[in-house]
């Protein structure tokens, strides 16, 4: 006798989200996979024409956007700033 599969009955996520709305419990609905998506704050910030030209230049050299070279360099940055506050602490 073949073995059949047993098919998993999936879930919408508005099914889910309509759920969550009226209180009751969806836990059973995470597997603690992925990771979390940190919320989003849009920022002003004044460059002159001069670093423009280069982010973009960077941005062109590398294939991506300027916010994504923008949020590289800045990432960059936080982490070395981080890492001579532990070198000075130590």
């Amino acid at each position: 006798m073949k073995k059949t599969s047993e098919v998993k009955k999936t879930t919408s996520a508005e099914a889910i989200a309509t759920m969550a709305d009226q209180g009751k419990n969806i836990m059973n609905f995470y597997r603690g996979e992925g990771r979390m998506v940190q919320p989003i704050q849009r920022v002003n910030v004044d460059l002159t024409q001069t670093m423009l030209k280069e982010l973009d230049t960077a941005a062109e050299d590398l294939n991506v956007s300027r916010q994504a070279v923008i949020k590289t360099l800045v990432r960059q940055a936080l982490d070395q700033h981080y890492l001579a506050q532990k070198a000075r602490q130590a």
